[in-house]
This record gives C-alpha cells, structure tokens and sequence, in this order.
C-alpha cells in the first residue's frame, strides 16, 4: 500500500518509509492525476499541465513513455501489488488510490462528517476537524502547480481548509472556549482579511472574552477594509454581530443562531 500525501509538497510513502518520482515532469504527472481523485484525466490534459504552450510535436508518444516510466516506478514501490496503479481508459489515464491512500480525500471526508454532525455534537465535530486540519503541511504539493489542472485544485482545496477552519471555530465556539481560541482566530483573520466569517468569529470571541471595546474596532477595521479594498459594506452578517455586540445580545453567549436580525 502507498500513501500520497498533496496537503504540502508531494509525498509518497512505503511500508518501508518515504519515495519519490525523478524529475519535474514525473511529479506534475502524478500531482495531475492525484487531483482527479481517482478519476481519468484526459491525454491533451495532462500534457498540457506538464508541458504548457510547449507540447512536444509527438505529445503521444512522449506523454505515453512518461506515463510508462512512472507505472515502472510505481512497480518498485509496491512489487506484491498484481494490477498497474496507472490505467488506460477511453476518457484517459487514472491513478488508482484506494481507501486510506491520499491525504486529500481523507481531508474531505473528515470534513463531510464534521458538517453533518448535530450541533449538539460540537466536541466530536471540532475533534474531525482538528485532526483534518492537522494533515495540512503547507500549501498544496508545496506550491509546485505548474498548470491549470493542479492550480484549480489547490485553490479548490484551500477554500475547504478555510471552510473546515470555520465550522471548527464554530464548534470550539460552541463549546465555550473563547478564550483558547483568540490567538488562532487573530491568525486567521490577518492571515485573510477579506473573509468575513473570520472577522465575526473573532468578534465573537472577543465578547465572550469581554474584550467589548476590542471586538468593535476589529470590525471598524474591517469595515474600513472592505471600503478601501472592494467599495461595499459589510455583509448583513457582520452587520448583525456589531449590531448584538452593541445591544448585548444574549445570544452572543449562548445560541449564536438566535442572533437579531439589523
């Protein structure tokens, strides 16, 4: 059994410890296929991500002879396995990653299951998304995304590691543990600046922090943020957070759902 791992720089991983693939092509080859989750990726595809607006004039065969250079490889890894891990289809080639094998899909499906997740179960759910969270090792394949099949894919999977950052913030919010979670709420925030939910989870635990004074001008700032940076107004959302912080809402401890409408 391999483990890949694309939630940082490439990884592949033996029973007998760390391998890799020799050469840029060969890594962007895997990386394309990688992001397809066990789907094909077409042949014009994949040479267009490994060779961009230089395509070789015999594209087939030198994406063929990759394509078998690294099922070769694939073969030293895991000798004992009877099927080839690369395949042919009609639609194109396919990596086949089994259940356990890419980080990637077990990210989501971490994910998956927070969201469905009673909102009385917040000490499960921020315990999925912790340890989801906790595979991320950097940017995806490291930031090595040399075409447009990987670059879609990173940013697709980045906006579900801010997605998964807001639910467990949501459940660690839950959970009464304001306190605890400022610093990595301030990170995030700074970190993107424009994203609202950020800014109001921050608010919030601000005011549950009663830390009143700071939770307003943190969304001053923001206000002023997305004036400068955009031309609009804070979302309704943020608007009703300011708006219980300054009315003392009860909800801002206890249901967060319950909140005012402006």
């Amino acid at each position: 059994m391999l483990r890949f791992s694309i939630l940082g720089a490439l990884q592949i991983r033996t029973a007998a410890g760390p391998a890799d693939v020799a050469g840029d092509l060969q890594r962007t080859l895997v990386q394309s296929l990688l992001v397809s989750e066990g789907q094909p990726v077409s042949g014009e595809a994949l040479a267009e991500e490994m060779w961009g607006d230089r395509v070789p004039d015999n594209q087939a065969n030198a994406l063929q002879a990759h394509v078998s250079r690294l099922r070769r490889r694939l073969r030293e890894l895991e000798p004992d396995r009877p099927a080839a891990r690369v395949t042919m289809h009609p639609a194109g080639y396919r990596l086949v990653v089994g259940e356990g094998e890419l980080d990637a899909a077990e990210f989501t499906r971490a994910v998956r299951l927070a969201e469905s997740a009673a909102p009385s179960d917040a000490e499960r759910a921020a315990r999925l998304l912790g340890d989801a969270l906790a595979m991320w090792r950097g940017p995806v394949f490291g930031g090595f995304t040399a075409g447009t099949l990987c670059q879609l894919a990173g940013a697709r999977y980045e906006e579900y590691r801010m997605r998964a950052m807001e639910l467990r913030f949501d459940a660690e919010l839950r959970l009464g543990r304001p306190a605890s979670l400022l610093a990595e709420l301030h990170e995030a925030h700074t970190g993107h600046p424009l994203r609202e939910r950020f800014c109001e989870q921050l608010m919030i635990a601000l005011y549950r922090a009663g830390r009143q004074a700071d939770a307003l001008d943190v969304f001053r700032r923001m206000r002023r943020l997305l004036d400068d940076e955009l031309g609009i107004q804070p979302s309704p959302a943020l608007r009703r957070v300011e708006h219980a912080i300054l009315s003392h809402d009860p909800a801002l401890t206890g249901d967060l759902r319950r909140l005012q409408p402006v």
